[in-house]
């Protein structure tokens, strides 16, 4: 670590310490080191798109804010940093840019434009193992004194450097750099201040970057290339689907649930349940509202607990491990194509692939696209067919009790049905698509601390958000089966569930309740299924009905929040019919070929 001046540790009551970088250097699992808060460490951008703060062990409140290449913002997001930058200049006691080590040209970027802002700076560089891995010398005591402020080494996943981060925070002082004098040359000064920036970072990059011979590494090198070819890439993705599908639809979906609501919940808690209740509160409606067929126990916490949360936490792992290996990013190369089809680029995948763990945060998460039509497409696209975590559980789960022609036939008709929307929405929306530019991280094996923080993190969430959604919703069907709105709805709505879709009655009660939570209603088709009331071709044609549904209340809330109430209004008027009006037309189809699935 480069160090100027004497430090020394003090408290700042009320100063705030902001965290900036590049998308994909390790910031938020800084973050995560000096608080000792869990927050969502991922290896491609994207993840971090509205300001968090925590405390520090100084007294100091440390602000993360989103991933931006500049300050000079192409993006929401990185207007986001650059917007609270200037907005809380007065209040900033220091600036803590976080660089990827191996990419310190593109971190000097960043470094050369906040050195003009006059704050206080420490520049961390993260990911040293990797940098040293790839033959990468960095002379950071150099660095430090050509920039005039502190500059810490780090490992952020293992947790090295951080208690030197915090011992340079009360010493930061403003970077002295000055721009590399160039000609005019008829340049117009905002693309005449960049030339002067890249020739600045290429001078600091002169001077203290040398390399050596990277690491034998041939084999992981080769492996990242075959995950991103035309051909063998497809190869590993449907490896990855079908490892996901054995460990999630398999194993989550079919032995923990089977587990849980057959012994744990069937054999012990629910008798035990009914037989506490009925001694001692022999009131009927006591035994309804807590053991009866719309019962907290009986429902909620079955639905919630034993049929969702194992499929949830086990596609959490999942998820949270294909993450840290750095596979999504390379995922993005490979929808390219596939999604300039759509008016977009290969970018759209990241929020899309973090709507399979809520759709509410990827919608949000659009801010890294850069253009209102990109983000639109994308937010519509989420709105109507990726299942969240929830509810993918759930759809895997029932996936794995058709057969294999049933399954590719609900993930066609589900995948068509996005692209012909996508296309649609794409001719009439205004606006082009923008370039593709995106970094590929180096292939990384999991790391198990990583995982865990992630995987519980989320498992909190889930536990914390979701599961008091289930026992509301069990409230909502236990009223309108009490006052008997709920016989009146299943027979207004028969016309529809039960001739165009071809369901039984029952279903109604989980479409209703879908319109709360559509993986809440995924449960209770799930739970029929399970019961044996549902063939083949109903839960088909139920599947595709719940998977187009709009995701929940939440996610029409933030798209209102993102867009305006408009837009919302205009999403929600689209998914909801189109969801029906898809699931009837697969329906007659089957009944008019006779096919058996």
């Amino acid at each position: 670590m480069a160090v100027c001046h004497p430090v020394e540790q003090k408290v700042w009551d009320g100063t705030r310490v902001v965290l900036v970088g590049n998308p994909n250097v390790g910031k938020s699992a800084i973050f995560g080191a000096l608080t000792h808060q869990r927050v969502i460490v991922s290896n491609y951008p994207g993840t971090t798109v509205e300001i968090t703060q925590a405390a520090l062990p100084n007294g100091a409140v440390l602000i993360d804010t989103p991933g931006t290449n500049s300050l000079t913002a192409q993006s929401d997001d990185e207007r986001v940093t650059a917007d609270y930058l200037s907005a809380n200049h007065a209040e900033i006691g220091a600036v803590v840019q976080i660089a990827d080590a191996k990419n310190l040209r593109r971190a000097l970027l960043l470094t050369v434009q906040l050195s003009q802002l006059g704050l206080p700076l420490v520049l961390v560089l993260n990911m040293m193992d990797e940098a040293v891995t790839n033959g990468v010398h960095i002379d950071t005591d150099r660095l430090g004194a050509k920039l005039g402020i502190d500059v810490v080494k780090t490992v952020a996943v293992r947790g090295e450097g951080i208690d030197q981060v915090l011992a340079a925070l009360p010493a930061a002082r403003v970077p002295h750099v000055e721009l590399t004098a160039l000609p005019h040359d008829g340049y117009p000064p905002r693309a005449l201040k960049l030339k002067r920036e890249l020739h600045t970072v290429a001078d600091l990059l002169h001077e203290v970057i040398s390399h050596s011979a990277p690491a034998d590494r041939r084999w992981v090198r080769q492996l990242g290339r075959w995950m991103v070819h035309p051909v063998l890439g497809w190869t590993f993705l449907l490896a990855v689907l079908w490892l996901v599908y054995k460990f999630v639809g398999e194993f989550g979906a079919g032995t923990l649930v089977g587990f849980l609501e057959e012994t744990v919940f069937g054999q012990w808690i629910n008798p035990a349940a009914t037989s506490l209740i009925d001694t001692v509160l022999p009131i009927p409606f006591i035994h309804d509202l807590l053991v009866g067929d719309y019962g907290i126990i009986t429902m909620a916490l079955s639905y919630g607990i034993a049929i969702v949360f194992p499929i949830v936490a086990t596609f959490f792992l999942a998820f949270s491990i294909l993450e840290d290996t750095g596979y999504l990013p390379r995922l993005a190369i490979m929808f390219n194509r596939v999604f300039n089809l759509l008016g977009l680029n290969g970018k759209a995948v990241l929020p899309m692939v973090l709507g399979l763990g809520c759709d509410t945060m990827a919608t949000m998460s659009t801010r890294i696209l850069e253009t209102r039509k990109e983000r639109l497409l994308v937010t519509l696209l989420l709105a109507l067919g990726v299942p969240c975590s929830a509810q993918l559980g759930v759809v895997l789960g029932m996936v794995n009790q058709v057969s294999t022609a049933g399954m590719l036939l609900w993930a066609g008709v589900v995948i068509g049905t996005m692209f012909v929307v996508g296309w649609l929405a794409a001719k009439l929306l205004p606006g082009a698509r923008s370039d593709f530019i995106l970094e590929l991280p180096p292939l990384r094996l999991p790391q198990i601390g990583n995982i865990t923080v992630k995987t519980v993190a989320r498992v909190e969430w889930y536990l914390k958000e979701v599961l008091p959604l289930f026992v509301v919703g069990t409230l909502i069907l236990f009223a309108l089966d009490k006052t008997g709105a709920l016989a009146v709805v299943e027979r207004l709505a028969a016309p529809l569930v039960v001739n165009a879709l071809g369901l039984p009655a029952a279903a109604t009660g989980a479409f209703l309740i879908g319109f709360l939570r559509r993986d809440y209603g995924a449960a209770g088709l799930f739970a029929l299924a399970l019961a044996g009331e549902l063939n083949t071709q109903q839960m088909i044609v139920s599947l595709i009905v719940v998977t187009l549904f709009v995701p929940c209340v939440a996610n029409v809330l933030m798209i209102a929040k993102e867009y305006g109430a408009k837009i919302a209004l205009y999403v929600v008027l689209t998914v909801f019919p189109l969801a029906f009006a898809v699931g009837a037309l697969v329906n007659v189809v089957l009944n008019w070929l006779h096919i058996q699935l």
